[in-house]
């Protein structure tokens, strides 16, 4: 048994997250299902990110504190991830207290360990506000890409890391005015200091997928900056340097500490408050990262220095898997500062929780960018989930209904076709494991569909309803190896569609809890002949992306 810590990007709650959010916190729900099904030993975290500019800008526009704001959202979500059936061991949020004592403590450790300097500097100040403009507070010309939609922490259009003084024709957020340039001390990160030990990680780490690699190999090969680790804005955990009052924690720089802080408060929820080191702590542990793209160097190597600045044994990123954009219609790529996609929240109002999570699994952007329509959401549930899926398990079931008073067949001699067929269910774990374990969450999806499309064109070529009249016998084997493709089915979709795996379940009437670590069992003979069905029906139904574009007035 191995020991996983399987993380997600922490959603940014200054509003509802969007279905591009959602798909990290997805991808990790299903990792770590899939893992819990192997009888690995697993504890996911996450959880509402609530610190930073935009909190504040949100804030102000809304005319509430930032506190109110990000209590309305964080149990939003919460509500959300029960609806979609994602289970994080700790779901928590960076406004508690034992995130926010970690991290002082953690920036206390690694400045005695030399990582953390002070200096002055000069940043954008506006003087009709009365504030420094950090982050997205300020807002101009990417001077990567030239984009007018840069911001002082990074560009929305290149995924650029940017400082504020960068930034070209200088705007403030709230008032529009030039800020001018003003002298203020803040606090460093060293990272320069630590390049060779971050590239040494680079370089020893199998897993990292070619994109993350690239991107952190163009980032040394750029030279490493001093990162800043303190802001000038109110909202945010306060700084712990001495001399560094009224300053707080840069929000990724805090942030990114919550997977420790995340596992610590697990760990003191199951009463063993011990218990997060002998997964922090164990060099054999794999923690594994669902994010997107624009946060890869944020995960491949600011992460990794700060564990490595803190001189303890924290393992590692073992793997990054991040993903390209989600573009929406064409219109570019999902956004809340541009109020471009679908919430969480009005996905819901559309098509029930595993229809959504169905389909942003089949579109996963995991080697480029994606286009979501709403047609493409027709076809995914129509033709693959219903048709393929659906359709064989409901046609499997009611012929055994029909001609077997709902109880399994039993199996009598196999022809070459009825093996190849038993085959195809016995190495169907095998093959879908493999690239699960490669994080291809997409392919091994499509896999489990295209196992379907074999069992209804088995059933077709077969065809148990017409040899019942002349050969019962051929038709008992064809109905009892459709039944364990169905079994099977039943346990290979219980990472993505846990609610489905359960109706499945039920409708083969098998034990309650039974699905829970049957990976291996994948393949072998689990429904019994004679064994009683229960209820049968159908499982799915057709969605209408014309309907669909209707109810949300959407023009084609």
């Amino acid at each position: 048994m191995s020991k996983w810590i399987v993380c997600s990007a922490w959603p940014y709650v200054n509003t509802v997250p969007h279905l591009g959010t959602f798909i990290h916190l997805l991808s990790a729900d299903i990792y770590a299902r899939y893992l819990r099904l192997k009888g690995e030993e697993v504890v996911s975290i996450t959880g509402s990110d609530e610190h930073g500019t935009p909190i504040e800008i949100e804030a102000i526009k809304s005319q509430i504190s930032p506190k109110k704001l990000t209590d309305k959202y964080h149990h939003s979500i919460l509500s959300l991830l029960k609806k979609y059936r994602i289970d994080f061991d700790n779901y928590t949020r960076t406004e508690n207290q034992t995130h926010i004592d970690f991290v002082q403590e953690f920036y206390k450790k690694i400045q005695e360990n030399g990582y953390i300097f002070s200096k002055e500097v000069e940043l954008p100040y506006c003087n009709d506000c009365d504030r420094y403009l950090p982050d997205r507070f300020i807002e101009g010309t990417c001077p990567n890409c030239g984009s007018d939609k840069a911001r002082g922490d990074q560009c929305e259009e290149c995924g650029r890391i940017l400082d504020p003084t960068e930034i070209g024709n200088p705007k403030c957020v709230f008032c529009k005015s030039s800020p001018v340039i003003k002298k203020t001390i803040h606090w460093f990160f060293d990272l320069p200091k630590l390049s060779e030990d971050v590239k040494s990680f680079l370089n020893s780490n199998k897993q990292l997928p070619d994109n993350a690699k690239n991107f952190s190999y163009k980032w040394l090969e750029e030279g490493l900056q001093p990162r800043s680790v303190t802001r000038d804005n109110k909202w945010g955990i306060p700084s712990p340097f001495p001399a560094s009052e009224k300053k707080t924690i840069y929000v990724w720089l805090e942030a990114l500490l919550g997977y420790i802080s995340a596992t610590i408060e697990w760990s003191k929820n199951q009463a063993k408050p011990n218990l997060w080191q002998k997964f922090w702590f164990d060099k054999e542990t794999k923690s594994i990262y669902f994010i997107g793209k624009d946060n890869i160097p944020f995960h491949t190597i600011i992460l990794p220095a700060l564990l490595l600045a803190s001189k303890e044994k924290y393992v590692l990123p073992w793997q990054v898997s991040s993903t390209e954009f989600i573009l929406y219609e064409g219109h570019g790529k999902f956004s809340k500062s541009r109020r471009i996609g679908v919430w969480m929240d009005e996905a819901l109002e559309i098509a029930g929780p595993e229809y959504w999570r169905f389909v942003l699994t089949l579109i996963r952007p995991e080697t480029k960018d994606a286009n979501f329509t709403w047609e493409e959401f027709e076809r995914r549930i129509n033709n693959d989930l219903n048709d393929a899926i659906g359709n064989f398990i409901h046609r499997s079931l009611s012929f055994i209904h029909l001609y077997f008073n709902g109880c399994v067949p039993s199996p009598s001699k196999l022809s070459a076709r009825d093996r190849e067929f038993q085959n195809k269910i016995k190495n169907s774990s095998r093959i879908v494991g493999e690239l699960l374990d490669k994080v291809k969450i997409r392919d091994a999806l499509n896999t489990i569909i295209e196992l379907a499309r074999e069992g209804n064109q088995y059933l077709s070529e077969k065809e148990p309803w017409h040899r019942i009249k002349d050969n019962k016998e051929d038709a008992s084997t064809t109905l009892f190896l459709t039944t364990q493709l169905v079994h099977t089915l039943s346990i290979l979709i219980q990472p993505f569609l846990p609610s489905i795996a359960e109706k499945i379940w039920m409708q083969l009437n098998l034990p309650k809890k039974a699905i829970e670590q049957q990976w291996k069992k994948i393949g072998e003979y689990i429904v019994e002949p004679n064994h009683k069905f229960g209820k049968i029906k159908p499982i799915f139904h057709k969605v209408n992306s014309s309907e669909i574009r209707i109810k949300r007035k959407i023009i084609p």
